[in-house]
């Protein structure tokens, strides 16, 4: 296991600040409306595009803004503490497809589609999740078949989709061999496309402002060149894709952890109770050290699967632990803050009550808490889980 350099260089420090900044301007005013009208404003695509946020880490040949896997948790962390519905849009746009697209795709694929994912002319949604099919995406239900044209036809639902309805593109994953994993192939399907429909699920807890979709692919027709990779290597595209994906949410869930520890820091110190700050108490102190320590040692991991990453090294189960414990350390940081502010975090005035119910949904996707804790256990004893 490598050792993290914990110091920040130049250009980290400096794109931190920038994407600090950018966050503060473009997102935390604006997201207490977005949650209550469940819908972010579209516009926030192009911005992120402008900004260079949807082109992290890829390459500048491909439209891409390039640099290294940190400073894109980095970014990740700033966008998770303004509103993760918006960092979910990077997540899944730039980190499931645009990264999926730039690992496996050919010249000709990276050329055709990576420029307009990076400057957010175009976005992407991840359709790997079904109705039956969650943690156990390898028995996926979703159908291709070659028709006699040698194109593919493509059938089945997806479902908890992110993006979904402001996509233009869809990574799909569908079953071209036999059962198990080794049977599915992902496919680059535009949104478009005859017989793909999307219908946007409205009423979720959290991520309310995040469009969240269930797709319907009926008969859909792609050529070949829309296949990515090679047939049968879909869930290992896909399952690859994931794990980085784990340190995303991870990094967005530091954000959100330290959104809570700020709110409360300031508003425990401007409180009072008793003739004087409840910040003076040492309950209320013991939450707040308990969110500090949580959200310091959640980064820690974060930092330590980004250092695996760009060395080259093997990241899975670091990743696993990293999106197990920030994701749970979220959740416990949102109910805490709500335990500071009392009868204020549970209005929505006050910004703790929305960022319980956000943080609450990633203990759940890319990978629930006892998936992690299977997968770890698995890297431990050397015994598979499944």
């Amino acid at each position: 296991m490598s050792a993290v350099d914990l110091s920040l260089s130049d250009d980290q420090q400096q794109f931190r600040d920038l994407a600090r900044t950018w966050v503060d301007r473009e997102v935390v005013p604006y997201a207490a409306e977005w949650d209550r009208t469940e819908a972010v404003d579209r516009a926030i695509v192009g911005k992120l595009g402008e900004v260079g946020f949807l082109g992290m880490g890829i390459a500048e040949e491909y439209g891409g803004s390039g640099g290294d896997t940190l400073s894109y948790c980095l970014m990740m962390e700033e966008l998770g503490r303004g509103d993760t519905s918006v960092r979910g849009i990077v997540s899944v746009s730039l980190g499931l497809v645009g990264k999926s697209i730039a690992a496996y795709g050919t010249e000709e694929q990276k050329q055709r589609w990576l420029p307009g994912l990076a400057s957010g002319e175009s976005l992407g949604c991840f359709g790997l999740t079904e109705p039956g099919t969650g943690s156990d995406a390898g028995s996926l239900a979703a159908r291709a078949t070659r028709d006699g044209d040698g194109d593919w036809r493509i059938t089945g639902n997806k479902l908890f989709i992110t993006n979904g309805t402001w996509a233009d593109w869809s990574l799909v994953f569908a079953r071209t061999g036999g059962p198990g994993p080794k049977g599915i192939t992902a496919f680059v399907v535009p949104t478009d496309s005859q017989g793909f429909a999307a219908l946007e699920i409205k009423g979720k807890l959290g991520l309310r402002g995040q469009a969240t979709a269930e797709l319907t692919l009926d008969n859909v027709r792609v050529s070949d060149e829309h296949r990515l990779g090679e047939e049968g290597q879909g869930f290992r595209i896909a399952m690859s894709a994931l794990d980085k994906g784990r340190m995303s949410v991870a990094a967005g869930c530091v954000g959100l952890a330290r959104a809570c520890l700020e709110a409360s820091v300031e508003y425990a110190g401007q409180r009072t109770q008793f003739g004087k700050p409840i910040a003076s108490y040492q309950l209320v102190q013991e939450m707040l050290a308990e969110m500090a320590v949580e959200t310091d040692a959640a980064r820690l991991l974060v930092w330590r699967v980004a250092d695996l990453v760009d060395r080259g090294e093997r990241f899975g189960t670091e990743a696993s632990m990293a999106k197990m414990f920030a994701s749970e350390a979220a959740v416990k940081a949102a109910n805490q803050a709500i335990q500071v502010f009392g009868g204020y975090g549970y209005v929505d005035e006050f910004p703790v009550g929305k960022y319980l119910r956000d943080a609450r949904v990633t203990t759940l996707y890319e990978g629930t808490t006892q998936i992690q804790k299977l997968l770890i256990g698995r890297a431990l004893t050397g015994i598979s889980a499944f």
